[in-house]
């Protein structure tokens, strides 16, 4: 039999699973490598669950690891395709596509505006093509769900020439609002068919606006830096604030640093970036840096509800968004304006519909993996 393996690369870690090729993928195996760098670590899922500690590892390292780890599970297996999460794919790129040399080369010169993801997406690209070169790579993108948005939510008030070479509101974690809307779609069809926000809470975070399982609106914008706090970037941000850092000396390769690898909850707590760590303390920065990220998500909720004409229904998902239950119940707390409201035995027992209003509000376990897996499929089958 084929298989299928996905590769979902970040800045400091990979996600990986292994599919059958069949029509609907079949997991197989999944897993993660985490904290590359000088201490990197590999953990299995499942039923074959155990961590690895894997040294020092950069992306080329840690696929070599991975498929060491794999070996048993793809035993009699050939890995016919290699699906890959790219993060940006630019105003070129709308749907799943071959990465071929040239279409990569034409991915690096996106890298300036995806700087904590693009580089290392490619990364395991070239690592991927080395381990398996008579297997399809595919690359699938986040800005692709966005792909079509209205132009009053694609554009900025800057002279139309910007647009035009590029300069506009892309929108991410397109691969995460994909698997989402394909779950409304199959279990509640008539959501699906209506007006729903999708907030993605994560150490990267946004919301986007879908109608009738169309993207209308994100809270991302031009680079992965835009809307809300994350775990380390610093969301929405008057251009003026940057205009003043400039004039006090500052350079692109501070600023840049500044803005995605030390602000958002890590820069406003001056604690950490990881919201398990600051829910836990008494520190109270570290309850501002909570309160700052529940009201642009509150912000947000609204705004994004204005560009729908009104809400059906919210879904939460990311690491924070089906985890954190504090957090979804501060975000909706006083929202019945909006038809929302919280059952707190619900929300706090892990289910999945946890509204008690007559807007939805439903708690999905988000899957990009598979959304690379059954993109990879239909490429081979095609």
């Amino acid at each position: 039999m084929s298989a299928v393996l996905t590769l979902n690369a970040g800045s400091s870690s990979i996600k990986f699973a292994v599919y059958t090729s069949a029509q609907t993928p079949e997991l197989l195996q999944a897993g993660q490598v985490e904290n590359l760098g000088p201490v990197a670590r590999l953990t299995l899922k499942g039923a074959a669950a155990r961590e690895v500690d894997i040294g020092p590892a950069d992306h080329a390292t840690a696929v070599r690891a991975i498929l060491r780890e794999l070996t048993p599970v793809l035993d009699g297996h050939a890995v016919t395709g290699v699906g890959h999460r790219i993060v940006h794919g630019g105003k070129t790129f709308g749907a799943p596509v071959e990465l071929t040399d040239d279409v990569l080369d034409q991915l690096d010169a996106f890298v300036p505006l995806a700087p904590l993801h693009q580089p290392h997406n490619l990364a395991a690209v070239r690592a991927a093509q080395a381990a398996f070169p008579q297997a399809l790579q595919i690359g699938c993108f986040d800005t692709s769900f966005h792909k079509g948005h209205p132009f009053v939510n694609d554009t900025f008030g800057l002279p139309r020439r910007f647009y035009d070479q590029g300069v506009r509101r892309y929108g991410f974690h397109g691969l995460s609002y994909d698997y989402i809307t394909s779950c409304l779609r199959r279990d509640w069809p008539d959501m699906a068919a209506g007006r729903v926000v999708i907030a993605h809470l994560g150490n990267g975070a946004s919301m986007c606006a879908v109608l009738n399982g169309r993207s209308m609106g994100s809270t991302m914008g031009f680079s992965a830096l835009d809307g809300l706090p994350m775990g380390t970037r610093c969301g929405q941000l008057d251009p003026g604030v940057l205009l003043y850092l400039m004039g006090q000396g500052m350079g692109v390769e501070e600023i840049t640093r500044i803005l995605y690898k030390e602000s958002g909850l890590k820069g406003l707590s001056e604690l950490s970036h990881d919201m398990r760590t600051l829910l836990a303390s008494d520190d109270p920065k570290a309850r501002e840096a909570i309160d700052y990220y529940v009201f642009r998500i509150r912000r947000e909720l609204g705004g994004m509800a204005a560009v729908l004409g009104g809400l059906d229904g919210v879904v939460f998902c990311g690491g924070i968004g089906e985890n954190a239950t504090e957090i979804r119940a501060k975000v909706i707390d006083g929202m019945g304006f909006l038809g929302l409201s919280v059952d707190a035995e619900a929300n706090a027992s892990g289910a999945t519909q946890i509204g008690a209003g007559p807007t939805q509000v439903l708690v999905i376990r988000t899957d990009e993996e598979q959304v690379i897996a059954r993109s990879v499929v239909r490429a081979l089958t095609t």
